[in-house]
């Protein structure tokens, strides 16, 4: 079997059980502190990978890198993820999963304000598709029983700020590093986020007991460690395209363990959703595979 798509099977799995583990341990840690404590590990998790890497290209910070850097941490970590954690609480986990799939819509958009790239006819049909999807998923004139108009609301911020920081990253991950960039921004971001834990005197690590420990480690070792790994080897193996089929396999896997895991109901707007969001997802595939050839 190809070690690319070993990579990509393996980011799906762990990026599709991420809502489920999220929703778990919101119930027994804020968003602040799950957040922090997920993004600490995972990034000393990548810091070995990110310094061999540095080590080979013979590259150094430079004062602008670390303000990059710095700025990645506070957008993904601060905003989107804390975002993202306290809409998990507020939604279910298989609307979060859904929402957050879209995500690279956001990325094109900021990409054509932030990079100049152009936005096509194909990147509108994409957004089109991906929007309706959303719309029909979270069927917001009956919402469903564990779902509010707010969780939504949060989450779909989440999306775009996660859109934003992904588009933000291409300006310098050519000649720092997507494994470097990850680990050195997750561990700025978790910085900020322990100042703002001590000021106001919230938990930092009190609460993880043994009971809670090993999904503590499973979120921040596996999920945000091994996932972005995973996710960013396929990148190198095989191109973003290849690596995308990730996210095409996310909106479908998620639900199904949310209803395994924590009962969540599959239903027929859920169903023709991610038909929906599935279909910008290939259009979106079919482009950047086009890009690259």
């Amino acid at each position: 079997m190809n070690k690319a798509f070993l990579y990509v099977i393996a980011t799906a799995f762990l990026f599709g059980t991420m809502e489920v583990a999220l929703k778990v341990g919101g119930s027994s840690f804020g968003a602040l502190q799950l957040t922090f404590l997920r993004f600490l590990i995972g990034g000393l998790f990548l810091l070995p990978f990110a310094l061999h890497d540095l080590k080979k290209r013979s590259y150094r910070f430079s004062a602008g890198d670390w303000g990059y850097l710095l700025l990645l941490g506070l957008v993904c970590i601060c905003i989107s993820m804390v975002l993202f954690q306290v809409g998990v609480m507020r939604t279910n986990a298989n609307m979060a999963a859904i929402i957050i799939s879209i995500n690279p819509v956001f990325t094109m958009l900021f990409a054509r304000l932030i990079l100049k790239e152009l936005f096509t006819k194909r990147k509108a049909l994409v957004l089109a598709l991906s929007i309706t999807g959303l719309i029909i998923v979270a069927n917001p004139l009956s919402l469903l029983s564990g779902n509010s108009l707010n969780g939504i609301l949060i989450t779909f911020a989440a999306a775009v700020t996660f859109g934003l920081y992904t588009a933000l990253g291409k300006l310098r991950i050519a000649r720092i590093g997507g494994i470097t960039q990850n680990s050195f921004s997750f561990l700025l971001g978790s910085a900020i986020l322990l100042i703002i834990l001590l000021i106001k005197g919230e938990p930092v690590i009190s609460g993880v007991v043994p009971d809670q420990l090993a999904l503590v480690l499973y979120l921040g070792v596996f999920v945000t460690g091994i996932g972005y790994y995973c996710y960013l080897k396929a990148i190198e193996l095989a191109g973003p395209s290849t690596a995308s089929i990730a996210f095409f396999i996310k909106p479908v896997f998620a639900p199904v363990l949310a209803f395994l895991v924590l009962q969540e109901p599959i239903t027929l707007h859920m169903i023709v959703g991610v038909c929906f969001v599935l279909a910008g997802s290939v259009a979106n595939l079919w482009g950047v595979k086009k890009a690259e050839e």
